[in-house]
């Protein structure tokens, strides 16, 4: 448990110090080209945990809490400026080298997408084919006549190579009230589908409209294709139910009460059907047979109390027909990279869209504690995940730091466009009316994450 935690708080500040010092370096380096001093380069707040000073007389610091970062340039709002240094000072600088220095940050979280992505291509990704194994009846695929072992080849004229695709260019749908079509071949689950293309009308209304728990395929009624799972103990907790009853990784749960046992999910289910009352199971270890008593725990979950013993499935593999890998030279994956970030800057700036005008619900809305365990659970799953979760972080702060929100890049950039176009900068009265309106908005909103984070938490 301990070690889980601190796996997950060190992959967050891995993920976090990467996208805070790519955007203030953004900052820095067009900062340095347009004549600013930068007076310090930190890479979090609070107190330095190291520090060192150039010979431009530039400070880097590493800081305590690892939640941002900032570059401080000379500038005469902040604090005197020697006659000799005026020159030098960001305020002093013509309004479109300051636009230049301001955009800098978010366009550099741009480039480490696109870097990102493009080392994932050239690396290669492997993806499960997007077949499916079962409709959900009433269902909009069982109304377009979608049907197990069908593979979906593309949703609209967008590709669709694994889940994840499907995943994505379904949320571009959110509130739609109309009809998509879905190209799918036919075939039976668990095979290469080899049928031809048929082309389904999906029926769509009001698609995820308000949903906390945004799964476009579910919602579809769509069940993926996955091999059967045997139940089989791959990893077992500490001190839990699963170790107390004497349960080791390799026994294979046969029966439980007398019953046979299909498989893990069936296994799992009988689990958490019966909290807290003793079940007597046949295992077989090390090709003999077994006896046990397992009493599993209890805890809470969306109201109800189910059972847990401690204990994880031994990982099976897919069939190879069923896995591809997305892999280019380095040439051609340059553009395969700009193309994925432009879909996810497209998709980010689509969803904040839907969120203000309530298609998407405010409770999808994610803080520092999500970040880090998404972060975790993508490092520990593979680079390839790993750079797409960073690519996907990059993308979300470039777009949130050019919204025109005073404090904000954005908020900044908006006053230096409007200075240039009349001529002379806004009135200090009406930027700092603008600013306590913008912290007011940025704080409500980390709340409002935070408050969703622990509300999941629990």
């Amino acid at each position: 448990m301990i070690f889980g935690t601190l796996q997950t708080f060190l992959a967050f500040v891995i993920t976090l110090g990467i996208l805070v010092s790519i955007h203030e370096f953004g900052h820095f380096w067009v900062a340095r080209r347009c004549g600013v001093k930068v007076l310090r380069f930190s890479v979090g707040f609070g107190k330095p945990l190291w520090r060192r000073t150039d010979r431009q007389g530039t400070e880097y610091v590493i800081a305590a809490i690892p939640l941002g970062g900032y570059v401080k340039m000379l500038d005469e709002r902040e604090g005197p400026v020697s006659e000799s240094e005026k020159a030098l000072a960001f305020n002093n600088k013509p309004v479109l080298s300051r636009i230049a220095i301001v955009a800098a940050g978010p366009i550099a979280n741009f480039l480490l997408a696109i870097v990102a992505l493009w080392l994932m291509y050239v690396l290669g990704v492997k993806t499960v084919l997007p077949q499916v194994e079962k409709v959900l009846p009433d269902s909009p695929a069982a109304m377009a006549g979608i049907q197990p072992g069908d593979e979906i080849l593309r949703i609209g004229s967008a590709v669709t190579p694994g889940w994840q695709q499907v995943n994505m260019k379904l949320l571009s749908f959110i509130g739609d009230s109309r009809s998509i079509d879905v190209s799918v071949r036919s075939g039976v689950p668990g095979q290469k589908p080899e049928g031809s293309e048929v082309i389904r009308q999906v029926p769509l209304n009001n698609w995820l409209v308000g949903q906390e728990d945004l799964n476009p395929v579910k919602a579809l009624g769509i069940v993926p294709y996955s091999p059967q799972i045997p139940a089989v103990i791959g990893q077992v907790v500490a001190g839990g139910a699963a170790e107390q009853a004497g349960l080791k990784p390799g026994d294979k749960i046969l029966k439980t009460d007398g019953e046979p046992v299909q498989d893990w999910l069936a296994w799992v289910n009988l689990i958490r059907s019966h909290p807290g009352k003793t079940l007597h199971i046949e295992i077989e270890r090390n090709n003999s047979l077994q006896w046990l008593a397992i009493t599993p725990g209890e805890k809470e979950v969306e109201g109800r109390r189910v059972g847990y013993i401690g204990a994880g499935v031994q990982s099976v593999s897919w069939p190879d027909d069923m896995v591809r890998t997305l892999q280019y030279n380095p040439l051609l994956a340059v553009p395969k990279a700009v193309q994925a970030t432009s879909a996810l800057t497209g998709m980010t700036l689509e969803s904040l869209w839907k969120m203000v005008v309530g298609l998407v619900s405010v409770k999808n809305l994610s803080g520092p504690i999500t970040i880090a365990k998404v972060a975790g659970a993508s490092l520990q799953s593979g680079l390839e995940n790993f750079l797409y979760f960073l690519s996907m972080l990059s993308v979300s702060l470039g777009v949130l730091n050019l919204l025109p929100i005073p404090v904000l890049d954005g908020g900044h950039l908006l006053f230096y466009l409007v200075e240039w176009v009349r001529g002379k900068p806004l009135s200090e009265k009406t930027q700092t009316v603008g600013l306590k309106i913008g912290v007011t908005l940025v704080v409500s909103v980390m709340m409002l994450a935070l408050y969703n984070d622990i509300s999941r938490l629990f």
